[in-house]
């Protein structure tokens, strides 16, 4: 059956059928979104509580500890984890990735409700919770700036007025603000003139709390008319909060300016924020799973106009932080690399069959088939991406290979003598069911990366479809439409050739003679060399032996890693300070450190931020930094972020930790590095007594940098030790103490104010000057309700001790987690390695365990995978081509040529330092398609003469002799289609140029082996299938059903 025919006898409806093809996927194109990388729809949900001033081990028992347990029974979680700092806890919830991310955030919801009952209940409001992604960087980041107004006036602006309307834009996700705290009414008690009312803390609280309020009213519903109720119950100012009677003492009203220092000021006045050493507030801005990050950012930036004139004067918002820049780059220079490729592949047609009507055949194939894809694409929800962009520019080099031999044969009958007609019904006839085996078996390549599991086989399965899609179109229109255009428009008479009107030759055509010359020479000189192997074919089995061996050594000797290092133009880091540090001594910290990033000729604008709860303690702060453009600066964000954390070392009692920002990552756990390293135990005790050892040791090994420990026990911490006998004869309970101390010390929100936009809080504690030093606990008074005063020291005494900054939890067992990034040229293979090396010299107690985590995690998984996949890569190809020839034997022929491919790819990886990443893996998947499909011409062709009466030798001989134009064709197709991969530049380059290495270097080792071992291979097996058949038939002679078995070979 010759499929081709029908099309062959149809022009115009092949035509249409082609043009409906092409202009679907070109509208398709404009549809598609635009990502760095596959939108991967983690399962992540990061649950928030917070209650203020408690300490870490508070939050962790009381607040962290509880919703573990409740989350911990949800099924499908692969990670839980928590981090409690001070008055925060923040718990990570990753589950498997066959879970609904859904249906995951109500199973939490229900689990947050399920553990109400056992949260402190000092707690003003429930946890939340929301679906986060671990590899969800900020698309863009605005730093706002004013002249006039104060931080909590610019945060209240962010909050109230920016964060919504940005949030309305379509694509955007989260909008989170950073850099300060809502305003907020402050009180700062004065302890000595309240000792002299005889006025407890407490009774202060409740008058505050109670002069307060904005419940209904009611309405009188008259005959006429009906009157709403209103009244002034609400105070919002500073001003109406002074003249609040606390208390009558003697018949005279104590008043709230009597006894506090009252004045408008923000929540949290233990929090900052600086754009280019200017005190700012940042927004924080991520885009939604599937959204076109490019009309992302383009929207917000049309929006920057109205929302600078929401704010007063004075006041500037900046777009501080762009992805846009980089992913604009790097799509069009992947886009120009694309078409280059079109473009040299075009021209390698040409040189081989020197004929402009037979170039233009595969010169039209091809972008019909990569239009195509765009159509599969857009319905399948894909975006352009960094992978799938990848895979149409390798597909250039396999597309045309399809409509390279069906030209390829077609013109060899035209040659031979047959009109342009028959030439096409006889060659697609003939080549029909090998490029049903080429494509459907090189499509069979990445059934295991298809099936592959977990966020990696997630990440690649657009990769995968996009480049098999793209395969399975280019086998329909070189079955449709390449014959029929052969038959239309090639000529039976051999074109002449062109000459200048002085009737020379032109340039051109003499180049063209003078390769031409050359491979008729190549192909001579290969015909006479094939014959010279033939008689030594054992020397020859021997050489293919020794590739085997070539690529296990290479495979286990070669560095490895992941994914290449991303330069999105991005860094994000921490700065940390000694433990002990406070607020006042680390915001000049920060300040100093943002003056002298600023001055860095690589940088272009820096963002800084530092408390506010969040992750940090009081010692701790977070850097944004952008990178200038590519083109502007000498070294990689990664070379960057390692060259400035080594300068940080100058700074005594301050560290700071830089990653570049990478599209994709896994784990949930926040980290100041790009790897983490987990190490746990079951007792606290000897967790906290083995996790500064290990961090020593790790922070010693050269092949890490930026090693950091969230191990802080070495924070203040000043115990209230109560005498429970002395506080009962006073009449004093542990709760009134603990809210003494509440209200004295701890920030404490009480009074609420609902305004039009937002809500605010007053915020009551002791006047700074009483908050300074310890001492001051033995100096102050409980007033008792009954208004006896009380000295702290009569019923308690202080000690000091030192005390966790915050405290971890993973799969509810306490955890210390080390984090690291990679020395320049150093692998994670070569860092594990050395990590592994170390834990073992120290001598640990089998008590404590450690284990690498999120990426690093990710990264062992893997490289434990990728044999496996190989392997089954392989068995599915033996199958399916055993299905095609049914055949037992053809099929080990055809993959005898796969270990020259390997180690062509290794070899030259090694070469170039290259490290072995799961896009160098797809590449070794690749060269497993394009390699095998020369095996194919050549035993297609080889089984075509044995049934014409020659003997295997001669078969296999003159298959290599007559195949040798066209495998030379398509392997230099899929080389040169490559080669673009190597020279391109931008931000996608660390993804691009391992893949061209790997199929680049394979190819040339592969094109020189595999014509010399196929023809071999296919003759010894030929033998031993021959001698099996005689085997089987002498032990069951006459059993025509086992004869049948083996009557395929």
């Amino acid at each position: 059956m010759n499929i081709s025919r029908i099309f062959i006898l149809r022009p115009i409806a092949t035509l249409l059928l082609s043009i409906a093809l092409t202009v679907v996927g070109a509208v398709s194109f404009q549809f598609l979104p635009v990502a760095p990388i596959p939108t991967v729809d983690m399962p992540v949900i990061f649950v928030q509580a917070s209650l203020a001033a408690a300490s870490p081990e508070t939050m962790a028992a009381t607040v962290a500890t509880p919703l573990e347990r409740a989350m911990g029974q949800i099924a499908g979680i692969t990670e839980l984890t928590s981090v409690s700092s001070q008055g925060s806890t923040h718990v990570i919830i990753q589950f498997d990735m066959s879970r609904d991310v859904d249906g995951a955030a109500r199973d939490v919801q229900a689990a947050i409700n399920a553990a109400r009952s056992l949260l402190p209940s000092a707690m003003k409001t429930l946890p939340t919770y929301h679906k986060a992604n671990p590899s969800s960087a900020p698309i863009m980041m605005l730093a706002m700036t004013s002249d006039r107004l104060n931080r909590g006036q610019l945060y209240d602006l962010a909050s109230s007025k920016l964060q919504q309307r940005i949030a309305q834009v379509q694509g955007v996700g989260q909008v989170s603000i950073r850099g300060g705290a809502l305003p907020a009414v402050r009180i700062d008690l004065k302890p000595r003139l309240l000792e002299s009312y005889g006025i407890p803390l407490d009774t202060v609280r409740k008058a505050v709390d109670s002069a307060t309020s904005n419940s209904p009213r009611g309405l009188l519903p008259g005959k006429a008319s009906t009157w709403w109720i209103e009244a002034n119950g609400q105070l919002t100012q500073a001003s109406q909060y002074r003249d609040l009677i606390v208390t009558y003492k003697n018949g005279v009203p104590v008043r709230l300016k009597d006894v506090a220092n009252v004045y408008d000021s923000i929540q949290d006045k233990y929090s900052s924020g600086y754009f280019n050493s200017k005190p700012s507030v940042s927004i924080s801005i991520t885009r939604q799973a599937g959204a076109n990050m490019l009309e992302t950012i383009d929207s917000v930036k049309a929006l920057m106009p109205e929302l600078n004139s929401m704010l007063p004067a004075g006041t500037k918002l900046t777009l501080a932080i762009d992805r846009s820049s980089t992913v604009r780059d790097a799509l069009q220079e992947t886009e120009k690399t694309l078409l280059f490729s079109i473009l040299l592949v075009i021209v390698v047609v040409y040189v081989f069959l020197r004929r402009g009507r037979a170039t233009l055949i595969p010169a039209v194939a091809l972008p019909i088939s990569l239009v195509g894809t765009f159509s599969a694409m857009y319905f399948l929800g894909y975006s352009l991406d960094a992978l799938s962009m990848m895979a149409l520019i390798i597909c250039t080099g396999f597309v045309v290979d399809d409509a390279i031999v069906v030209v390829e044969n077609i013109s060899r009958h035209i040659e031979e003598g047959m009109t342009p007609m028959q030439a096409a019904l006889k060659g697609s006839h003939e080549i029909g069911f090998t490029i049903l085996s080429m494509t459907s078996s090189l499509i069979a390549v990445f059934i295991p990366l298809l099936l592959m599991g977990g966020v990696v086989g997630k990440l690649f399965r657009e990769f995968a479809v996009t480049l098999s899609v793209a395969l399975a179109i280019s086998m329909f229109v070189s079955l449709t439409l390449t014959p029929m255009l052969c038959s239309r428009l090639f000529r039976k008479d051999a074109p002449k050739p062109h000459r200048m009107p002085n009737g020379r030759r032109w340039p051109q055509t003499v180049m063209l003679d003078w390769i031409s010359s050359g491979l008729r020479k190549l192909h001579t000189a290969y015909v006479a060399s094939l014959g010279t192997v033939m008689k030594h074919k054992l020397l020859t089995m021997v050489i293919l032996l020794l590739t085997i061996v070539g690529n296990v050594f290479l495979y286990i000797t070669i560095d490895k890693g992941l994914f290449p290092d991303q330069d999105t133009g991005i860094l994000f880091g921490m700065v940390r300070a000694d433990q002990q540090t406070s607020f006042t001594q680390m915001d000049p910290k920060i300040l100093r450190l943002s003056k002298m990033l600023e001055k860095d000729p690589a940088i272009e604008y820096v963002l800084a931020s530092t408390g506010g709860g969040g992750f940090g303690s009081r010692n701790t702060g977070q850097f944004f930094i952008q990178l200038k453009p590519l083109d502007q600066r000498t070294e990689t964000a990664s070379q960057v972020a390692n060259r400035l954390f080594a300068l940080s070392k100058r700074m005594p009692g301050t560290s700071l930790f830089l990653m570049p920002v990478q599209d994709f990552r896994t784990g949930g756990r926040s980290a100041n590095a790009t790897y983490q390293y987990s190490i746990q135990s079951d007792d606290l005790a000897t967790l906290r007594q083995w996790s500064t050892p290990i961090y020593k040791a790790l922070s010693k090994l050269p092949e890490l940098t930026s090693v950091d420990s969230d191990a802080e026990t070495g924070g203040s911490e000043v115990k209230v030790i109560v005498d429970r006998e002395a506080a009962t004869r006073y009449g004093l309970n542990a709760r009134e103490i603990d809210t003494f101390l509440n209200d004295a010390f701890a920030q404490r929100q009480i009074a609420t104010q609902y305004k039009m936009l937002n809500q605010y809080y007053s915020v009551i504690g002791l006047d700074s000057s009483w908050t300074q030093d310890p001492s001051v606990l033995t100096r102050l008074f409980v007033v008792t309700s009954a208004g006896k005063q009380i000295p702290v020291s009569n019923f308690a005494h202080i000690e000091y001790s030192t005390t966790p900054l915050s405290v971890d939890h993973e799969d509810q067992t306490a955890t210390t987690t080390i984090a690291f990034n990679l020395a320049d040229g150093v692998s994670l293979d070569t860092a594990k390695a050395a990590i592994d090396r170390t834990m073992a010299s120290l001598g640990l107690p089998d008590s404590v365990y450690g284990s690498f985590a999120g990426t690093a995690a990710t990264f062992q998984k893997t490289m434990g995978q990728i044999p496996l996949l190989i392997l089954t890569a392989i068995l599915v190809i033996y199958i399916l081509l055993g299905i095609l020839y049914e055949s037992w034997i053809h099929p080990i022929t055809i993959l005898s040529t796969l270990p020259s491919a390997g180690i062509g790819a290794l070899l030259l990886m090694e070469i170039t330092g290259t490290q072995f990443t799961v896009i160098a893996f797809i590449g070794i998947l690749l060269l497993i398609g394009i390699v095998k499909k020369n095996a194919i011409l050549m035993v297609d062709f080889a089984i075509a003469a044995e049934r014409e009466g020659r003997t295997p030798e001669e078969a296999i001989i003159e298959a290599c002799r007559k195949r040798f134009r066209p495998i030379l064709m398509t392997s230099c197709a899929a080389f040169f289609g490559a080669v673009p991969l190597l020279l391109q530049t931008g931000s996608n380059a660390s993804f691009h140029r391992p893949l061209g290495i790997a199929i680049c270097g394979g190819l040339v080792v592969s094109q020189v082996l595999t014509l010399y071992t196929t023809p071999v291979v296919y003759v010894y097996l030929d033998r031993f299938g021959s001698w099996a058949k005689r085997l089987w038939r002498r032990f069951f002679k006459g059993n025509g059903t086992a004869a049948a078995v083996t009557a395929g070979k």
